[in-house]
């Protein structure tokens, strides 16, 4: 079972994955199925205590939480730069930076996701209390952000800068970027605990190898991901405090 992050809609997501899916089946010959969950907590709770997903495909701070409290081991992750999360605005919005949004409505995807967390923190960089200036709107999924405030039922959203760049081009067309949060490390592929050493090094071996490969690299100029690259065992210790306050510790 491959476990995704629902980070966009269920139908989204199967649209962006489900061929990165059969390609690693057809590749090391098993079956492999592609599963999500109704939400970032649901998630959270089948990784961690469920013990339902042999290979995770999970927002950075959720690694961190899957590594030390259910045993995952990251293989690769998507080579590029940190992830970063944006806020857009109508381009005819009179919003023009962060404290513009002091009394507004600003679309957010769950209060557990990545981008939540580093857009709070942004805000309270730039002087908002994201609790009292300013009304946080939740959303199910990163598309619902955007959508909501594309559709005026909110002043501002908040999403990951990938995604963005992804929506359709009409909508992307007619929004504006007023900040743009810090970075953490891109999101990375793990295995579970009871999978085994040569079943992990295979898979590794598959996904490094995908840009060398024709449909491999058709894949990745797809998903808009240069390739995959090797992680290290503390590459993500930075994001504890993250993982520890959306887990409420």
């Amino acid at each position: 079972m491959f476990g995704f992050l629902p980070i966009v809609s269920p139908e989204r997501l199967v649209r962006r994955f489900a061929p990165l899916v059969d390609y690693l089946a057809q590749r090391l010959h098993v079956d492999i199925r592609m599963e999500t969950a109704p939400d970032f907590g649901a998630f959270l709770r089948r990784t961690q205590t469920e013990r339902r997903y042999d290979i995770l495909f999970t927002a950075p701070h959720f690694y961190y939480l899957a590594q030390h409290a259910a045993g995952y081991r990251a293989l690769v992750r998507v080579g590029r730069p940190g992830m970063r999360a944006v806020i857009v605005v109508p381009r005819r919005s009179a919003i023009r930076r962060l404290a513009d949004l002091r009394g507004r409505r600003l679309a957010t995807t769950d209060p557990m996701a990545l981008a939540t967390v580093l857009v709070r923190q942004s805000l309270v960089r730039g002087g908002l209390d994201p609790d009292r200036d300013l009304t946080l709107v939740a959303t199910p999924s990163h598309n619902a952000s955007l959508l909501s405030a594309y559709q005026g039922r909110t002043d501002a959203a908040a999403l990951m800068l990938p995604l963005f760049h992804h929506a359709p081009a009409r909508i992307v067309r007619s929004m504006r970027i007023v900040a743009e949060t810090g970075s953490s490390p891109h999101m990375p592929i793990s295995v579970a605990p009871w999978i085994g050493a040569a079943f992990a090094a295979r898979l590794r071996s598959v996904l490094m190898e995908m840009p060398s490969t024709g449909r491999g690299g058709r894949l990745l100029r797809k998903l808009d991901w240069p390739a995959f690259v090797r992680v290290g065992p503390h590459d993500y210790d930075a994001l504890a405090a993250i993982a520890r306050q959306v887990h409420g510790e």
